[in-house]
């Protein structure tokens, strides 16, 4: 997508131009470089209604070449727009419970980190160490079985398979394991879809139902969220 976005005469492609290229293989590859939108900041203080908003879904808010003081106007930013739900997911816990306290964890900051496989559980004890007030788990793309999931201070659970050219099958038992761990610990299931080359033909029916479970009001929203606008923050 950065690739894409890079190439187009706008905005859009002056926020993502130069931060990939392709391999020799012919796939994409991140160059290392950091682009700081400040300009995307200023978008969820001009929204009344609630949304639903995912920090940096083309980045990683905790990426070892963002600044802490970027980082803390991103966090300034939701302290100041209490009418808004943030998800910010990270494959980098370590470095968010490095700045944990050096930051504002307002309510409505929601912090996840992704867990493709088993041999990232460590990312998980690492986020139960994080003063979030919900704390979830991106299980996406599954990539393997997850047995005994520490989920303990887990609040939100999502699980998906890859999708797109040369995806990865997911199996549909890796998929009920999870789903069984979360109810047996009342945690919340949300299962996002079984991917693959034709994705929206595979659906994300799972025992012929769609699970949009999610935290329920006592981690700071409602159980179902449907009614909130669902955007995006590209930083």
């Amino acid at each position: 997508m950065a690739i894409r976005l890079g190439s187009m005469p706008n905005k859009a492609g002056d926020k993502y131009r130069g931060l990939a290229q392709k391999s020799r293989a012919g796939l994409p590859v991140f160059n290392g470089e950091i682009n700081l939108d400040y300009e995307a900041l200023k978008a969820p203080l001009s929204w009344r209604l609630p949304r639903v908003i995912f920090v940096n879904s083309m980045s990683d808010l905790f990426h070892e070449n963002v600044p802490l003081k970027f980082i803390r106007e991103v966090f300034d930013v939701m302290e100041r727009c209490p009418q808004h739900t943030f998800q910010v997911l990270t494959k980098r816990p370590e470095r968010a419970l490095e700045l944990a306290d050096k930051l504002n964890w307002s309510d409505n900051v929601w912090m996840g980190t992704s867990v493709e496989s088993k041999q990232y559980y460590e990312r998980i004890r690492l986020l139960q160490r994080i003063p979030a007030k919900v704390r979830f788990l991106s299980c996406e793309p599954l990539l393997g079985e997850l047995r005994r999931i520490p989920l303990k201070g887990i609040h939100w659970v999502i699980v998906g398979g890859e999708s797109g050219p040369g995806s990865r099958p997911m199996a549909g038992t890796w998929v009920m394991n999870i789903k069984k761990q979360c109810e047996a610990k009342s945690v919340p299931f949300f299962f996002k879809q079984w991917g693959g080359v034709r994705k929206k033909e595979a659906g994300r029916e799972l025992e012929g139902q769609i699970w949009d479970e999610m935290p329920r009001r006592q981690y700071g929203a409602e159980k179902n969220d449907r009614g909130n606008h669902r955007s995006k923050l590209l930083v």
